[in-house]
């Protein structure tokens, strides 16, 4: 256990060719790690950015190659590496999602190159947006994971698991404070148009009503002729602080957070003590 922990975002404009996306993680990533990174998270979609492709993704030989490539890449920078969002086959009792759809998984992988926890994007993004590509509906392509609440420890450090859309559920966070966390991750892909309205808003919102650090990290720029996502990856302190951010390029940031000063804090201003609504 430590009292400081040093982490990153790395944010992307991923494809639909999840090597091309793996060789600028592993650039990025390198880069992150030479400037002191422990925990590293990825964006949501971050090898794959195309709803219809996901199962043939999931299905694919190309599978096994992936997986084991990023769990390699953990192991050779003794780091913990949060994959934001990649299509599984599979739920986590091992059965198969039907109908064509896959679980949109966020994996966890240990310095070991274990992946030690998963969680399952439960809030789907079936919406209605104003930009060109009018509508979105993740149900179509993604089956909602099972409503359980994920952690890992990491050097001391608990630190809560959600994906994108989950940031407009206070009550999941709440949770997860509940549980213990200090550190929530939000790996995201934010369309642009609701993500300069909100997502600023939103992951401040979660840091200060829950008195933990919020990371979230972000797909940006162009995708396709109609997909346009925010970027703007950030780190808020459990009193609302910007830490550390990106704007809408690709790229990263490290930033060493304090548990030292997360305790402080929640001395100073006893609000889980206070919450009369349970």
């Amino acid at each position: 256990m430590t009292s400081t922990l040093n982490i990153a975002a790395i944010q992307l404009t991923s494809t639909k060719d999840w090597q091309q996306n793996l060789n600028e993680v592993t650039r990025l990533v390198e880069l992150a790690v030479k400037d002191g990174a422990r925990l590293v998270v990825l964006p949501e979609n971050v090898f794959l950015f195309g709803g219809k492709e996901m199962r043939q993704l999931a299905e694919s030989e190309d599978q096994a190659v992936l997986l084991a490539r990023i769990s390699n890449l953990a192991k050779l920078h003794n780091i913990y590496l949060v994959v934001g969002s990649h299509p599984s086959l599979s739920r986590p009792d091992g059965t198969e999602v039907e109908h064509k759809r896959v679980r949109q998984t966020c994996w966890v992988i240990n310095p070991e190159g274990d992946f030690v926890e998963r969680y399952d994007k439960i809030h789907l993004f079936d919406v209605m947006v104003d930009d060109k590509a009018a509508s979105y509906k993740e149900s179509d392509s993604i089956e909602p994971g099972d409503l359980a609440l994920n952690m890992v420890n990491v050097d001391g450090f608990n630190v809560g698991l959600s994906i994108c859309y989950d940031v407009r559920f206070p009550e999941l966070y709440r949770e997860l404070a509940a549980q213990g966390a200090d550190v929530f991750l939000v790996p995201a892909a934010f369309t642009y148009v609701t993500g300069k309205a909100h997502w600023d808003i939103l992951l401040a919102a979660r840091s200060i009503e829950n008195q933990c650090y919020v990371l979230g990290v972000g797909q940006c720029g162009w995708h396709s002729p109609t997909r346009q996502t925010y970027g703007h990856s950030v780190l808020y302190s459990p009193f609302g602080e910007r830490l550390a951010g990106l704007e809408d390029e690709p790229g990263y940031f490290v930033y060493s957070i304090d548990k030292d000063s997360l305790s402080e804090r929640r001395a100073k201003m006893p609000c889980q003590a206070h919450r009369r609504l349970r």
